[in-house]
């Protein structure tokens, strides 16, 4: 796996010590020698990450196939409805909002986030979360991240910093691509609530911009299991097929009734509660158990995360 080097700092030197100048894997990581490291150096960390994650071919195919979702949808409804036939078949099928779309485009930013929150975005967290560690622990660079005096709950905090910022770019994809191909294939402008009520175009313009946050931070939970996995094990592929299964096993009990007592402990029990922002008056009350249950999932598994990354035996 190709890391990119982060930028250089001035006044910094090389932590590349053992490594053999050139040799395939070795990562450079600069800190200010004899000191703690300046925030202009955790910056630069946190920059060097980003650009790292969003460059890599397997991060860009996952943003192309959350862009498509939208298209895809976006064009199925302007098929089926081209006859004069309502969307979803009359009979309410399909994601939530669809049958809102030939209304208005605007109404497809809800859809696509309603068909690709389920599995699509969290599956895309999950990968980027899961190979966070153990990826750099499989190519071997790792340990010579952790030669510079960073600490390890510095480049932990880093690395989370770094999928939390992935998980609201994923969310802006499919949203930004929805309302192009909402605009482009429907009318736009004012829009009927779930309530009834009417409101302006500029207001549900920002009432989608809220709901693409809500929905990224409805993947917080997800980003913190991803992340303490990728601290169990040195397989960047088994921390991403362990989360995503995780993440679908999830998925599957939170649809027996059986489990009803403990269904509104999973993660995603709550997620499809961003739908209440087209209430008026919004309705938040499943709005804050969802983002009090992602604290508390991120609040659980970071701290599993930072236990047993800092007292890991870091030997490859």
């Amino acid at each position: 796996m190709s890391r990119a080097e982060p930028a250089e700092v001035p006044g910094a030197v090389e932590a590349t010590e053992g490594v053999e100048a050139g040799s395939p894997g070795a990562r450079k990581t600069r800190a200010p020698a004899g000191r703690r490291p300046s925030p202009l150096w955790t910056f630069g960390l946190l920059r060097s990450e980003l650009a790292t994650t969003v460059r890599r071919w397997r991060t860009l195919a996952l943003l192309g196939v959350l862009a498509a979702v939208p298209v895809l949808v976006g064009i199925a409804v302007k098929v089926e409805t081209s006859g004069g036939s309502s969307a979803g078949g009359g009979n309410g099928g399909g994601p939530a909002f669809i049958a809102q779309i030939t209304n208005n485009g605007l109404f497809l930013v809800f859809t696509a986030l309603a068909a690709t929150l389920p599995f699509f975005l969290p599956m895309a967290v999950g990968v980027v979360a899961g190979d966070a560690i153990a990826g750099e622990a499989s190519a071997g660079t790792l340990r010579y991240l952790l030669v510079a005096p960073a600490g390890r709950t510095r480049l932990l905090l880093t690395k989370y910093t770094t999928v939390l910022a992935f998980c609201l770019l994923a969310t802006l994809v499919v949203a930004v691509s929805a309302l192009i191909v909402g605009a482009l294939l429907f009318p736009l402008g004012d829009l009927t609530t779930i309530s009834g009520t009417r409101i302006g175009f500029g207001e549900g313009l920002g009432r989608a911009l809220l709901i693409a946050l809500v929905v990224a931070l409805s993947l917080v939970g997800v980003a913190a299991l991803g992340l303490f996995v990728s601290t169990l094990t040195n397989s960047g592929i088994a921390a991403m097929a362990t989360t995503v299964g995780l993440l679908i096993t999830v998925q599957i009990l939170d649809q027996i009734p059986q489990l009803h007592a403990l269904q509104p402990y999973f993660f995603s029990h709550y997620w499809l509660s961003f739908a209440d922002l087209m209430r008026d008056p919004v309705y938040w009350d499943d709005l804050t158990k969802n983002l009090a249950l992602q604290g508390l999932y991120a609040a659980v598994f970071g701290s599993l995360a930072w236990a047993r990354f800092t007292t890991k035996d870091i030997t490859v």
